[in-house]
């Protein structure tokens, strides 16, 4: 720190007299664009790169280049995720050494002493998450320089600087989510699509949709609503899983099983995550809802499910239903107790079991008020609705004598 109140006569001999950093100067750059479809990192990095550089010294050249394509809203730990083909193809000219987590966990193995970038929300929107990357980099002796602050002056004034300008980031930040939020909102209102459309749907333009203007970022995407899937055995099969699961509080295993065994009539891959995404999405119930879950979760391919509560739905149905949302509502509430260890089922249940054990598949032919019939293994059998219990023990004895 200069002082004016200096020695009165000269002591800059003296070993002590200054405290000199014996460590070479090492400055990297630190940068980020939010994403690379409505921003072009090939043009934005380069830019932040020519701000940033300001502050290096006659000569200098970046020792390295730190940067990610990724939301300014992410801790550091969740940044960089993207494989590195995905970065090689967007032609940037600007080297890249690794994002920002890379920065934290090098810093002080490639001995960095400077970290410049254009500006603190480059770092990140979120006040706290910059704050903790300056400290971690402050812990190692490196110093954080943001290209648009003041030079000169008081310490204090320089730190109002930074403060305000991360305050204002996080506000920014702030004020982006309430928009999109709300934008996402009457999207799922008006029952346009979010999304990758569920195994009985595809997807189609809404021609009657309010057109959007042209914004900078080019034509905005055609509003799209969900309509049955050419293959009407789609809507059959999401229909039978539910009904599975409703009322024979069957596991996502078991129904796998009966869907696999007749793949004419249930085509596609069952899987577990297939099965109880289904059974647990509204939308099967004809409601167009937002907000399911937080995709992002600082998991690569994790999301995490928000609370029913704060979930968006349709003021009525959209698009035709599969099942009604009486049956959905009892879809869940199967799906918990089977979670919480409960004992679900009935008569039918355990002769699935017993069928099971024997190698064999019960498979709902066609259903009637009073009756339903069932094909187990070769035979088909036709139960009452309800199965009275006494029945239970004679088709189970039937069945093991057929085997």
């Amino acid at each position: 720190m200069y002082t004016p109140f200096g020695p009165p006569i000269d002591l800059s001999s003296l070993a002590n007299f200054a405290q000199v950093d014996a460590r070479p100067r090492r400055t990297v750059f630190c940068g980020r664009v939010s994403t690379k479809d409505n921003q072009n990192p090939s043009s934005s990095i380069p830019r932040q790169v020519a701000l940033a550089a300001q502050p290096l010294e006659e000569g200098e050249e970046f020792a390295a280049y730190f940067w990610d394509v990724e939301s300014g809203m992410l801790p550091p730990e969740a940044r960089g995720l993207g494989p590195k083909e995905m970065y090689d193809a967007l032609q940037v000219p600007t080297p890249r050494d690794g994002g920002l987590q890379d920065l934290l966990d090098r810093a002080e193995m490639m001995g960095i002493t400077h970290v410049l970038a254009e500006r603190s929300d480059r770092i990140a929107r979120a006040m706290l998450t910059s704050l903790t990357v300056e400290h971690e980099l402050q812990k190692t002796g490196v110093e954080v320089i943001y290209a648009n602050e003041p030079t000169g002056g008081t310490k204090s004034g320089q730190l109002r600087s930074r403060r305000y300008g991360q305050v204002e980031a996080e506000v920014y930040r702030t004020v982006l989510l309430e928009m999109s939020m709300g934008g996402q909102i009457q999207h799922a209102i008006g029952g346009w699509n979010h999304g990758y459309p569920p195994y009985p749907y595809t997807t189609a333009i809404d021609e009657n949709a309010p057109a959007s203007a042209r914004n900078r970022f080019g034509e905005a995407r055609p509003k799209r609503k969900l309509i049955p899937h050419p293959d009407s055995r789609r809507f059959t099969a999401a229909g039978e899983l539910h009904r599975l699961r409703r009322e024979e509080h069957l596991k996502a295993a078991d129904i796998i099983a009966v869907l696999s065994a007749e793949p004419d009539r249930y085509p596609g891959k069952w899987t577990h995550n297939l099965v109880e995404g289904l059974i647990a999405n509204p939308k099967l119930a004809g409601y167009q809802v937002y907000n399911r879950k937080a995709s992002r979760t600082g998991r690569a391919g994790y999301s995490r499910w928000n609370p029913i509560s704060e979930w968006v739905w349709s003021p009525r149905p959209v698009h035709d239903a599969v099942v009604s949302l009486d049956e959905w509502k009892q879809a869940q509430e199967v799906t918990a107790g089977l979670r919480g260890g409960a004992e679900g089922g009935g008569p039918l249940t355990r002769i699935r079991a017993e069928a099971g054990r024997l190698g064999l598949t019960v498979t709902l032919v066609e259903e009637h008020g009073s009756h339903s019939t069932y094909r187990v293994g070769s035979q088909r059998i036709v139960l009452p609705t309800p199965i009275p219990e006494a029945l239970v023990q004679q088709i189970i004895e039937d069945l093991r004598s057929s085997v």
